[in-house]
């Protein structure tokens, strides 16, 4: 989201001497989706901004304005990873590759040293760092409560070699035994699935309304409208309900570590 649009908002509330809470009152809406549009971390639905419209007497700025959702990841996925700290439930979907909160330090080298143009080494190990940064939320032994839905190709193919991928692997099953996430695999034989594309984020918050995170080549988009988020969520469960179960997921998590385990 354009911080310029942040700014703005803020700036007119300022004017009518509105405090956020204030704001959101009138408009109907909570403070800190308030306080996260003013700072740039999410872009209000139409809707939201039509009330804002309303109770600023902006005329129809604000919601002929919304910036554009379509963004380089780097650039775009900053806010979905602020909101990503803040999230009591996120539900992950990783179709090609282990989502990032998930990986091992020599797992996200592997994957985030791949890119065009190339990144030099320095660039990649900033991101490298980032990336564990942010999986330092499943430190918290409760919150997030935390699902992640992995296609089997993402078991099979060998980023980072066969000793990477066992230790990445052994990793997602260490953190399901403690019961610190819930994994399902969507095995080959299911064919087409619901989901089938980008990587997904589904993520609930205690004071706020959902948003959803998707991902494609060089593209990140952060949903926030509330029809769409509503209809990723149920892409996402209808394929968790074509995936295996905890326990058999479990199964074939180990079961492919240890045959990567054989190729040493």
């Amino acid at each position: 989201m354009s911080t310029t649009y942040g700014d703005w908002l803020r700036q007119q509330r300022e004017a009518t001497g509105l405090t956020q809470q204030q704001l959101a009152d009138v408009a109907v809406m909570t403070r800190s989706h308030i306080a996260h549009i003013e700072a740039g971390r999410r872009v209000p639905s139409k809707e939201d901004a039509r009330r804002l419209d309303r109770a600023l007497n902006t005329g129809d700025v604000l919601s002929s304005f919304l910036p554009q959702h379509d963004m380089p990841v780097e650039d775009y996925f900053e806010a979905a990873r602020q909101l990503e700290q803040q999230a009591t439930v996120i539900r992950e979907f990783g179709p090609t590759y282990v989502p990032g909160i998930l990986q091992t330090r020599r797992y996200a080298t592997a994957v985030l040293s791949v890119s065009y143009p190339p990144r030099s080494e320095e660039e990649c190990d900033k991101l490298v760092v980032t990336r564990l940064e942010r999986a330092k939320i499943l430190d918290d032994p409760v919150t997030p409560v935390v699902w992640a839905l992995l296609d089997e190709a993402v078991l099979r193919r060998p980023i980072g070699g066969t000793e990477v991928m066992t230790e990445q692997l052994m990793h997602i099953v260490r953190l399901t035994e403690d019961k610190r996430v819930r994994v399902h695999v969507m095995p080959y034989g299911v064919g087409a699935y619901h989901a089938l594309g980008g990587m997904l984020t589904l993520m609930w918050f205690e004071d706020q309304p959902p948003v959803a995170y998707s991902e494609g080549l060089q593209l990140g988009k952060l949903h926030d409208s509330p029809a769409i988020v509503e209809r990723l969520q149920g892409a996402y469960h209808l394929a968790l309900s074509d995936a295996l179960p905890l326990q058999e997921s479990l199964a074939l998590l180990r079961t492919t570590a240890k045959d990567y385990g054989h190729h040493d």
